[in-house]
């Protein structure tokens, strides 16, 4: 999927270069805030606090924990796209409309997510990097990461040249 360069987010992780494509079609409340957040440097430094094994890696807390955020709600942008391998979708609690900055990677196929989390984006390119995050042990079924990994720093493409 081609993206145009203001479409397209290029995140640096200690393991490698991640490509990846917004979807501003589906989402694009949640793809004008992601945008306005990486471009304040807001994700730079960010942990992978939540990472299970298969399931899925999650970012976007500046405490690390899992309980902050930016402190603006968003809306529910839900659509029947799919969460499979390299889907990205906003995190949230059990409030439909509670997403803020945090937001996680799928490993793999997570169909019971389907049409009850937003959709705003896809890794194209670079999800061998994010196969390389450090896990939370398996005995840990919250998925807290001990020593997560962090963004290096993500970027608008736009921005990039």
């Amino acid at each position: 999927m081609a993206t145009a360069p203001e479409d397209t987010l290029v995140m640096e992780l200690p393991s490698g270069r991640v490509i990846i494509a917004l979807r501003p079609d589906l989402a694009p409340n949640h793809v004008a805030r992601v945008k306005e957040l990486v471009r304040d440097g807001f994700y730079d430094g960010l942990a992978f606090h939540r990472v299970i094994d298969g399931f899925m890696a999650q970012t976007g807390c500046p405490q690390g924990t899992g309980t902050g955020g930016s402190g603006r709600k968003l809306k529910a942008e839900f659509s029947n796209t799919p969460f499979k391998r390299g889907t990205i979708g906003a995190a949230r609690t059990q409030d439909p409309n509670s997403a803020d900055s945090q937001w996680f990677i799928c490993f793999g196929d997570a169909s019971w997510l389907n049409g009850q989390y937003t959709v705003w984006g896809e890794v194209v390119e670079g999800m061998e990097a994010v196969d390389g995050l450090s896990k939370a042990p398996a005995s840990d079924p919250s998925g807290s990461v001990p020593k997560p990994d962090k963004i290096v720093s993500i970027k608008v493409q736009a921005d990039a040249a």
